[in-house]
């Protein structure tokens, strides 16, 4: 396939600790959605800060095996990790180290030129309340279709409204902007629904609203089209990438065919909504498909 997508964000190792123990996974919300993509079939190719380091051994080796190129940013400060900690069924806890509350994307001439050959740009967990960073991105995608999660976290956040301002500011002609009930409740201390509305009104060609249980929804063209959660054997056992899993799913379908009108997005959300639940149903925040729930699966073995 001729199209390619470029993904700039984090890459990161997952600290997963609860009470089976400690175990750890290559993760990172933009890492997540370019081996999701490209296991759907679409070259992607990842830009992100990633340490010299043990840590960042193991996650060159994971996007190498699945075939995912690497623009490494240096990292002055090593490899980011986030540490998850899960006790008695509640909501996980995280932390992250200083690498990554001070992540930062470096654009040379080869991350530029990899931008301009792109079909279709993502940007997800990026440090939109570093305004210089900011202003470093807007520059080097400009022009491009972009499709955006800003994908804030509170561990590695420290400018709620700077980190707005500077999300906001690429929403206008995006054409694709994803955004979850925690986003809104972080960002704007609203309803997800209000969120959407004003992302729409910012000038995103598309808005898509990841809803947990009620499934997702996306508004574009002046219509609304909303999909359940897809009903899967087995139990879920981590939402971590499900969110990941929806907008990897949702970028292969604009590639392949890029939804046009209700109809089609209903045919997008349906197949996002199918591989994210497959997603839940494994630890780790490796994109999966349903057939992944019948007979045998080789990513159980891992890197």
């Amino acid at each position: 396939m001729s199209a390619r997508v470029v993904v700039i964000g984090d890459a990161l190792i997952d600290e997963l600790r609860d009470d089976h123990g400690v175990r750890e996974f290559v993760g990172g919300a933009a890492l997540n959605v370019a081996v999701g993509i490209a296991r759907l079939g679409v070259p992607a190719t990842l830009i992100a800060m990633v340490g010299d380091d043990e840590p960042g051994s193991r996650i060159r080796s994971f996007l190498s095996d699945y075939g995912v190129p690497l623009l490494a940013s240096p990292a002055p400060h090593g490899s980011s990790r986030a540490v998850s900690t899960r006790s008695g069924g509640g909501e996980p806890e995280y932390e992250f180290n200083l690498a990554a509350r001070g992540r930062r994307i470096r654009f040379g001439d080869a991350e530029r030129q990899a931008i301009a050959d792109a079909d279709l740009v993502v940007i997800s967990c990026v440090p939109f309340d570093d305004a210089e960073q900011t202003a470093e991105l807007a520059a080097a995608v400009g022009g491009k279709t972009l499709a955006i999660d800003p994908n804030p976290r509170a561990g590695m956040m420290t400018d709620r409204a700077g980190f707005v301002r500077g999300f906001e500011s690429l929403v206008p002609g995006a054409a694709l902007v994803k955004v979850g009930d925690d986003d809104a409740t972080l960002l704007s201390g609203t309803s997800l629904d209000v969120l959407r509305a004003r992302l729409v009104d910012l000038g995103a060609t598309a808005v898509l609203a990841t809803e947990g249980a009620a499934g997702a929804t996306v508004e574009a063209e002046g219509y609304v089209v909303n999909r359940p959660i897809t009903v899967l054997p087995g139990r879920i056992v981590d939402t971590m990438g499900a969110g990941d899993a929806v907008l990897a799913a949702t970028v292969a379908s604009m590639i392949e065919s890029p939804p046009e009108s209700p109809a089609e997005w209903a045919e997008a959300l349906d197949r996002a909504m199918a591989v994210a639940a497959a997603t839940c149903r494994f630890e780790g925040a490796l994109l999966r498909l349903p057939t992944a729930l019948s007979g045998d699966d080789f990513d159980r073995i891992g890197t």
